[in-house]
């Protein structure tokens, strides 16, 4: 007897980061992906959309249902990442339009409908982007909250601190009242912040195992990093480029390969100098309570095995 497929949700703004940690879930029988919900964040929400369908069809999934969420944040106007993921989100290599279909109902209505329906504490929310469908969803609908199993998320940091302010990560800066909403929903949380995605470093070699596939998933992942590279290149001096959100599945997968802290994480929702800061209290400094697993290490070397392993079946 093997174990079920743990059932999730991917809340995503692809993004090339996004492209491929869709790829990883879909490629993977551990879990059972019930839906791709898109939000604006990356790029604005036609294009996050558009981009969700395109992957799907792409990994040889038609069958996924992709829903179109929130198109702005909460309380703020939205700032998008064009310079770091091109005009399109999945800049690099040329892509055609998706022919498969946008489901017609909302994104937070689908998974308020999907937490309702589905047995208690067996769907995981899988965010890879601002957190807006999520907090709307609990904020609508709070009875949702004791049926979710876990939420685990790409954003914030610690000892690597911003990387769109000084002290802000992007997904959390787009919408920190919606962040916040979600970490303090009693809600069990696991983060990949910088501190761990910092770690998920591209290398030619890595790139070049992607190509060397010889499919066109394979080929697709390595020109979208060959693209996405070029940013953290020139702005951090690295060798290499952070896959961000792919650590969000890989997680499910193998939470061997990672390693972190249960602590205390407050967001910043009122300074303009810190707005976005997740506060993480990693030395416990703080009497507040525990409410996240933070992590902050990783194999990158078994990630990238990982990674290369499942796009290859694909």
């Amino acid at each position: 007897m093997t174990d079920a497929p743990r059932k999730i949700i991917i809340d995503t703004d692809p993004g090339q980061d996004d492209a491929v940690a869709i790829m990883l879930a879909l490629a993977s029988p551990e879990v059972e992906v019930l839906g791709v919900v898109a939000v604006a964040g990356n790029v604005p929400l036609a294009l996050t959309t558009r981009n969700a369908l395109i992957v799907c069809e792409l990994s040889g999934k038609p069958e996924t249902r992709v829903f179109a969420g929130c198109d702005r944040p909460m309380l703020r106007p939205l700032v998008t990442a064009e310079a770091v993921h091109g005009v399109t989100g999945l800049d690099g290599p040329v892509l055609p339009e998706p022919t498969m279909a946008l489901q017609t109902q909302h994104g937070v209505d689908f998974i308020i409908e999907t937490l309702r329906r589905e047995p208690s504490q067996t769907v995981t929310l899988c965010a890879l982007g601002p957190l807006t469908n999520i907090a709307t969803a609990l904020q609508r609908a709070p009875d949702i909250i004791p049926r979710i199993q876990q939420i685990v998320l790409m954003g914030g940091a610690y000892f690597e601190l911003g990387n769109v302010t000084p002290v802000a990560e992007f997904n959390i800066y787009v919408d920190p009242q919606a962040a916040d909403i979600v970490f303090k929903s009693g809600i069990s949380i696991v983060v990949m912040p910088l501190d761990v995605t910092h770690k998920a470093l591209t290398s030619p070699q890595r790139i070049a195992a992607f190509r060397d596939l010889k499919t066109e998933p394979g080929r697709l992942v390595a020109a979208w990093t060959d693209f996405f590279e070029r940013f953290d290149k020139q702005k951090y001096g690295s060798e290499g480029a952070p896959l961000h959100d792919p650590c969000v599945i890989a997680w499910l997968i193998r939470p061997e390969l990672f390693q972190g802290r249960v602590i205390n994480v407050e967001i910043e929702t009122q300074s303009d100098l810190t707005l976005g800061m997740t506060v993480a209290d990693w030395w416990r400094v703080t009497n507040r309570p525990a409410n996240a697993l933070f992590i902050n290490a990783l194999d990158a070397d078994g990630f990238y095995a990982l990674l290369t392993e499942r796009i290859g079946r694909l």
